[in-house]
């Protein structure tokens, strides 16, 4: 006779909840909490976008879309990434997905066979892992901690085995903002190619880079369109989290088995959604900038005041977060941010629920409000100097 737990897939019974969710569920009903937890831009869509989508829902254009999504939406993301120095058929290449999240579990779906291995960069974005797991796949972690918060090509190639099959990473990265720098993009592009092994490259936060730096994706380099995909999407640059929009870029070949998973699952991106991002990627850069700079303002803010701690923490050259190492409080991630959300009305995320390389740390999202910034700071300073060891 089954028990209860057989009634339930083994493999998502061993799958734990977010540990972004979890404090972002924490915050329903409290509204006296300052969130710097959640990484949501709190700008709205810019209105020349919201306006699109309201003419076509007034025209009834509510039907589904080709699975691949609107090509001229899929034609404007090629131009983009043709300005990157990439070069997709908008036909065959592109897909719109329902989110950048979708495409990462279509991803991992379409390339990953039961026992093959994922090199993933950790502290990384709480899917990667869980959703490569689903597949049967075995997790190979890199601690990026040990370096800056970024992989380095050496760190690659120590851990490539035969059955190594693609390698993972976000730059600039959530939970860290740091970025890996163009030369060792390069020896990272070198090792893939040699070894013959995908990079999955996750570049959902590329347009928001701060001071003088400049986001270069891994596909640019020679060669490297056979082995590698991008993930992108609106909802952090256009703000546009709600609007579930984002895209995948690969080879032909693989794109053919991705967009099968896709059929099956979600059929199509939302259409109002698709021509908004549409009219963004056309029209809506001046928006973006605004927010990028806005954002730039605000990590000034929370970078200095973190250094004023004497906390240890990567200055962010991209993406809105901030992972400061607060181990000098004696209290582990999940401790200090529990603290600080129940006696001083702030939510930030354990670092662990990057993964065990962000132990000591908490993510701080500054995509917030800067007097709220500033109140939150006050609050988080006040609970590292009680603990201070």
């Amino acid at each position: 006779m089954n028990t209860r737990e057989d009634r339930f897939s083994r493999s998502m019974l061993e799958t734990p909840p977010s540990g972004i969710r979890k404090f972002f569920e924490m915050l329903i009903g409290h509204d006296d909490v300052i969130s710097l937890s959640v990484g949501e831009p709190d700008f709205p869509t810019p209105w020349l976008m919201r306006e699109e989508a309201f003419y076509h829902l007034e025209q009834g254009h509510t039907s589904y879309t080709s699975n691949w999504g609107l090509l001229e939406l899929r034609e404007e993301i090629a131009k983009y990434m043709e300005g990157q120095g990439m070069y997709y058929n908008p036909a065959k290449e592109i897909l719109v997905t329902v989110g950048a999240s979708e495409g990462v579990d279509a991803v991992l779906r379409a390339i990953l066979n039961p026992g093959d291995e994922l090199i993933v960069c950790e502290p990384c974005y709480v899917n990667y892992v869980p959703l490569a797991h689903l597949t049967g796949a075995k997790i190979v972690r890199l601690d990026t901690s040990v370096n800056g918060f970024y992989p380095t090509a050496e760190q690659f190639q120590k851990l490539i085995t035969p059955r190594t099959k693609a390698i993972m990473f976000c730059s600039p990265s959530n939970p860290t903002g740091t970025m890996v720098p163009k030369d060792e993009l390069s020896k990272i592009a070198e090792i893939a190619r040699k070894n013959q092994i995908w990079c999955i490259a996750d570049e959902i936060y590329c347009e928001l880079v701060y001071d003088d730096n400049k986001h270069t994706s891994i596909g640019s380099f020679p060669g490297m369109k056979d082995y590698t995909i991008i993930l992108n999407g609106f909802s952090k640059s256009f703000a546009m989290t709600g609007w579930r929009i984002g895209w995948i870029a690969a080879p032909e070949d693989l794109m053919s088995q991705i967009v099968k998973l896709h059929q099956y699952n979600t059929i199509c991106a939302p259409i109002m959604s698709q021509y908004a991002a549409l009219e963004g990627l056309k029209n809506g850069w001046s928006e973006v900038e605004k927010m990028r700079v806005s954002y730039q303002q605000r990590r000034n803010l929370m970078y200095k005041a973190f250094l004023d701690m004497g906390l240890s923490v990567p200055e962010p050259t991209g993406a809105f977060y901030m992972f400061p190492d607060i181990s000098v409080t004696g209290l582990s991630s999940e401790d200090f941010a529990t603290e600080l959300f129940q006696k001083h009305n702030v939510a930030v995320v354990p670092g662990t629920a990057f993964g065990d390389a962000g132990a000591g740390h908490i993510r701080c999202c500054y995509a917030t409000a800067i007097d709220k910034i500033k109140i939150a700071l006050d609050k988080i300073a006040e609970l590292v100097e009680e603990h201070r060891k």
